[in-house]
């Protein structure tokens, strides 16, 4: 094979696929499916002016799934000669032969399969030399440094380049692939004053590399966030409002979508078990999935099993529409496949009240917390009880008065949801979820 990783290579990964489809039904597979990729990436990070770490990575990798009448076996290999994919295939097949059967295993629907294959602009390779890779975090580190004297350390500035190869098929006769790549840089820095230490970080992502934030800015981003923590005090317990910044705001918009995928839903471990239909948020919350969003990290033409991808309201009017689904937690739940196996695609959360830039959204709480940086795991996704450590500033009067560290935010996620007083217009376009801050009516914040 070539050592290019783009487009030009998907004839090859097909030829691949179809080999180990071919013979997984002359092994007497009644369905199979088949995944081969190909990786490609370069991480520097560069630690107070030196190099730390070159990490280059190269990876190729082939996965079969068979069915026998809803017996299913799985096996995988990093090698793509026929004679390696043909042993690997009938390993999956002994293994299907010893597993018992599960009347929801099977692949989606044949009516589901994706049939046009929108091209939605996921490719930007980014030539880069190690050297020239160094020289970026090099810059990077330095602009943050160079923000306040009180910067006093560094835990490395850091490149990422990424590119990548999928193809798709299984025994409906799908077969279908395309390339993508990623690109990230990110800096963390420590501000020192007395015996006061703070960290913090800024970092920025995209599909093309033109498409990142400058390399300035991350630096000294990551520079004034560190600084502006300097200080920090605790709280005592009580009770008030909340702001959670857009990054922040990502992860607990998460814990609802965690809570309403089919997995969750089938396992009745849910704390919105059966909501679909359910007021969970405020009239004004709106979320949409946009899978077809060009260049968006979590874009995608087709699902994990060749389904195609959709727009659709998962959230209209604050009122759960429906679930996260693939097609077997769809089949155990009577339901249908939303071709979301694999994951969300571009869920957009919005305002019909219009979103607050972050003056505006502070001047609406007046009082609160606003919180920056989110610690531990402390969700329950069953019940909904939600115990996290964070850190951010505390608000008077709509202004930012000091910052807070050492607090742990407490309550339950339901309430919480239903508590959403705006969105922001700060929107995180880094993820799957695309949201902005979220204001939140009181919870508990238990401090000194």
């Amino acid at each position: 094979m070539s050592q290019a990783i783009d487009a030009s290579r998907i004839p090859e990964l097909a030829d691949v696929v179809a080999m180990a489809l071919a013979q997984a039904r002359a092994a007497g597979a009644t369905q199979a499916e088949a995944d081969c990729s190909l990786q490609q990436g370069l991480n520097v990070t560069v630690r107070l002016g030196e190099v730390e770490t070159i990490e280059y990575q190269r990876d190729r990798a082939l996965g079969i799934t068979v069915y026998f009448n809803g017996a299913k076996g799985s096996a995988s290999s990093a090698d793509l000669r026929p004679a390696a994919v043909q042993e690997m295939v009938a390993k999956a097949c002994a293994i299907a032969r010893h597993t018992s059967r599960d009347e929801y295993a099977g692949l989606a629907d044949p009516a589901d399969m994706a049939r046009d294959i929108p091209d939605l602009d996921l490719y930007h390779a980014w030539q880069l030399t190690p050297e020239e890779a160094i020289e970026i975090a090099r810059t990077c580190e330095a602009e943050g440094q160079a923000v306040d004297r009180r910067i006093t350390n560094s835990e490395g500035a850091s490149v990422s380049t990424h590119r990548g190869l999928r193809v798709y098929g299984n025994s409906h006769g799908f077969l279908a692939g395309y390339p993508s790549s990623s690109h990230s840089l990110s800096c963390a820095l420590i501000a020192q004053e007395g015996e006061d230490m703070q960290r913090d970080y800024w970092y920025s992502a995209a599909r093309a590399p033109r498409e990142l934030d400058d390399v300035a800015m991350v630096g000294r981003r990551a520079g004034e966030r560190a600084v502006a923590r300097l200080g920090a005090r605790q709280l005592s317990t009580r009770k008030a409002s909340v702001v959670f910044a857009a990054d922040m705001a990502r992860g607990f918009f998460g814990h609802l979508v965690s809570a309403v995928r089919g997995s969750s839903q089938y396992r009745k471990s849910s704390f919105l078990l059966d909501a679909a239909g359910e007021q969970i948020l405020p009239e004004f919350v709106q979320m949409h999935e946009r899978p077809h969003l060009p260049r968006a990290l979590a874009s995608s033409p087709f699902d994990a099993e060749g389904v195609t991808t959709r727009d659709r309201e998962l959230v209209k009017g604050g009122v759960l529409q429906g679930y996260v689904l693939g097609s077997y937690s769809a089949r155990k739940l009577g339901l249908h496949t939303t071709g979301n196996a694999g994951g969300i695609h571009n869920l957009l959360v919005d305002s019909s009240q219009g979103l607050l830039e972050q003056p505006a959204l502070l001047r609406q709480m007046d009082r609160g917390l606003y919180v920056t940086e989110l610690m531990g795991q402390g969700v329950n996704g069953v019940t909904g009880d939600y115990s996290r450590g964070a850190s951010g500033f505390w608000v008077e009067n709509g202004e930012l008065a000091y910052p807070v560290h050492e607090v742990t935010i407490a309550g339950n996620l339901r309430e919480m949801y239903q508590g959403v007083r705006a969105l922001g217009a700060d929107v995180d376009t880094h993820g799957a979820i695309r949201t902005g801050s979220v204001l939140i009516d009181a919870v508990t914040i238990a401090g000194s």
